[in-house]
């Protein structure tokens, strides 16, 4: 049986921490749980020493999130390796069946499940194409709202793929992805200039460049509550901890948002789309921080 590494980022989620923790009992016979808890000032670390004594806790700074994945990075053993949300809880089923199409598909390097928000809808988040010019076009304008089913107007969240059936995609968010080991060679480790936002984009774009597939296996279900670690979405301020979360906090991660926009582009894009356009680009990224800074 091949080794499974769950490795997950904590900051101030105490209580959705131990709702996580408790979820991965007994979930998979052969598991490392690693928590990699940033600084948090809630109690975390103490509650993980003292309720989850086989988890391996690495104590950080608040380095972000790239940084304290690559801490648990380090520290993982196992043939696969599973970042989770302290907001995201898979079932017995999403954990075997993931590991099983990773093991019968070799070129895949990166597998999602279907993340689902409380009231049973797809979280898309974890269904996405690349932010291209055009893909964030149609999705900042609506366009991709008015035409879903369509690959024109909505590339950003790959409307026009079969939700029923495995498929491959552009990349997933960190809550709940699955990675073979052999990936970190290939592309090396997460890139610690994104602090929260966009680090999941940047993997799954240089896993891509390297070769490797990133597959969406819509046949198993992962819950998620999206929004709770960071407190800045409607839907989850009825959870304790995003109701808890400070007003500067939440201020910040709205910047941190738009700010790990303009870095990917940067990044990846520069020397992909003329010079125009990358101004314009620019320009819309800085609107759009103006207006999520003056919610």
């Amino acid at each position: 049986m091949q080794k499974l590494s769950v490795i997950i980022v904590n900051f101030n989620t105490k209580d959705l921490l131990h709702k996580c923790l408790d979820n991965l009992k007994d979930i998979y016979s052969d598991l490392e749980l690693i928590v990699v808890d940033n600084g948090s000032t809630d109690g975390s670390a103490q509650m993980v020493k003292q309720n989850f004594p086989q988890v391996i806790l690495v104590e950080n700074t608040n380095s972000g999130l790239a940084a304290g994945s690559n801490k648990g990075l380090e520290k993982a053993t196992g043939d696969y390796l599973l970042y989770l949300g302290t907001d995201a809880f898979p079932t017995k089923d999403a954990i075997q069946g993931a590991l099983e199409y990773m093991n019968k598909h070799l070129t895949i390097g990166v597998a999602t499940c279907k993340l689902v928000t409380r009231d049973g809808k797809p979280d898309m988040d974890a269904h996405r194409g690349f932010p291209t010019p055009w893909a964030a076009l149609t999705h900042f304008s609506g366009l991709n709202k008015v035409f879903p089913r369509t690959k024109l107007f909505n590339q950003y969240f790959l409307g026009y793929k079969n939700m029923t059936e495995p498929h491959e995609i552009d990349l997933c968010i960190s809550h709940f992805m699955f990675i073979r080991k052999e990936v970190f060679a290939s592309v090396g480790k997460w890139d610690e200039d994104f602090f929260v936002y966009g680090e999941d984009v940047d993997f799954c774009y240089r896993v891509k460049q390297a070769g490797w597939k990133i597959i969406y296996l819509p046949q198993f279900t992962v819950l998620h509550y999206k929004g709770a670690t960071v407190g800045i979405r409607k839907e989850t301020k009825d959870i304790k901890n995003a109701a808890s979360t400070s007003p500067e906090t939440q201020k910040r991660m709205r910047a941190e948002t738009t700010k790990a926009m303009k870095l990917f582009y940067e990044k990846h894009y520069t020397k992909k789309y003329p010079f125009l356009l990358r101004k314009l680009v620019y320009a819309g990224i800085d609107m759009l921080s103006k207006i999520r800074a003056a919610r």
